[in-house]
């Protein structure tokens, strides 16, 4: 009798190796861009492949295996002589196909090989590429981009040749077959075959053609300044933040950044009517909010009673403040959205799972971002946060067809 055929999510594991040491740029697994880990960005790209059921990080660093947990990603421990400079990514990936399935045949038709130093990875393209792997089309199908450069090689003189081209022949792109050149994203191998070869490429190889802009690879700092430059063009916006907190700063996101002052000193600071609706729908859907902020003054404690949500002020490092309040309160780091807009707010947008910037926000806190909105601070941003929030939430109330927009005046 024929074997049925898997469910989607059941069709490839995926594998992502992270081992914490790197002599080309340290720690760069963890580093983070567009506001979320490296090893992060993997797991994402995995979790949202329509193919892979089982993800799995191998790694030797304790930190890795936290945040790939905090991702949604199994762990394999990887052991010291699996994770030096000298060891290949098969070696990583054959000890985790064989610490977590028993038997050979456990394990799904498809192995998955992602590389977290890629931090552009469409989950459109994994699933293409395990589908012509689970279909026979190939055994081995690899991350490419097509390239028509004409590439030169050394001679040992000081002198170079064509090395794929005949110099004295300079034929036109558009009659020259394309060559591909390997991203080192993905590759997608049949599992028995990857077992039984140990290496990732057997068998009938194809490339899987991704964007050009995708093909990043960040293996230096070069490569990662490109990176950055690149990640809010290709970084779609998000349509819905999944979090269990929402923390904000004061100054500059609940108002403009500017504040008047009378003749007697005291300050007054124009706030959105529209943010106080957005706290207010989060209060109701039971989503814990708390403003965090370095200033003194007694509007911030007034206009939070106002919202009547806690408030903590006077906070000149946010980072540790941030972390013990997520910890009284059994909240994971990871599942809170911080707002901010200046470098104060830098600790503590480091700490958690969604880093939000204001829209006119200083660009080291744009760059920290995994989401920069489209209100400015004062006018909106922490209402289009919420509603941010409470998409993600299908119980939380219907949102108000036409969000106000007024400002009103708090004083100390």
């Amino acid at each position: 009798m024929a074997e049925p055929h898997p469910e989607p999510h059941d069709v490839a594991v995926a594998i992502i190796p992270a081992r914490g040491g790197s002599k080309g740029l340290p720690g760069k697994n963890l580093m983070r861009l567009g506001g979320v880990s490296l090893v992060g960005r993997a797991v994402a790209a995995a979790r949202a492949a329509r193919s892979v059921g089982t993800i799995i990080v191998t790694t030797d660093d304790e930190e890795i295996a936290r945040v790939a947990r905090a991702a949604g990603a199994e762990v394999v421990d990887r052991p010291a002589d699996l994770a030096g400079d000298a060891a290949t990514s098969e070696s990583a990936l054959l000890h985790a196909l064989d610490e977590r399935y028993a038997h050979a045949g456990d394990a799904p038709p498809v192995t998955l090989f992602i590389q977290a130093t890629s931090p552009f990875i469409d989950p459109s393209d994994l699933d293409a590429a395990v589908a012509r792997v689970a279909s026979h089309e190939a055994d081995s199908v690899f991350a490419a981009v097509e390239s028509h450069a004409f590439l030169w090689r050394a001679a040992g003189d000081g002198a170079v040749f064509g090395a794929n081209h005949d110099a004295a022949v300079r034929r036109r792109r558009q009659d020259r077959e394309p060559e591909f050149r390997e991203t080192g994203a993905f590759t997608a191998m049949r599992t028995a075959g990857f077992r039984a070869a140990r290496h990732r490429f057997f068998g009938r190889i194809a490339p899987q053609l991704v964007p050009a802009l995708h093909g990043v690879d960040i293996d230096t700092a070069a490569d990662l300044v490109v990176a950055k430059a690149l990640v809010e063009l290709i970084d779609r916006p998000a349509a819905a933040i999944d979090v269990d907190a929402v923390v904000t700063d004061f100054d500059g996101v609940h108002t403009d950044d500017t504040a008047w002052v009378d003749t007697d000193g005291r300050e007054l600071v124009r706030v959105s009517r529209s943010d106080g609706q957005g706290v207010a729908r989060l209060r109701a859907a039971e989503v814990p909010v708390l403003v965090l902020s370095a200033e003194e003054n007694p509007v911030v404690a007034a206009r939070a009673a106002k919202l009547r949500v806690e408030v903590l002020q006077g906070v000149r490092d946010k980072g540790p403040v941030l972390a013990e309040w997520a910890a009284a309160r059994g909240i994971p780091l990871e599942r809170i959205a911080y707002l901010g807009n200046d470098v104060g707010d830098l600790p503590a947008l480091a700490l958690v799972g969604w880093p939000v910037a204001v829209a006119d926000a200083v660009p080291a806190v744009r760059e920290a971002a995994r989401v920069v909105l489209e209100a400015r601070g004062g006018a909106g941003a922490v209402r289009e946060l919420a509603e941010l929030v409470l998409a993600a939430r299908p119980g939380a109330p219907a949102q108000n067809p036409s969000p106000r927009t007024e400002h009103e005046g708090a004083l100390a």
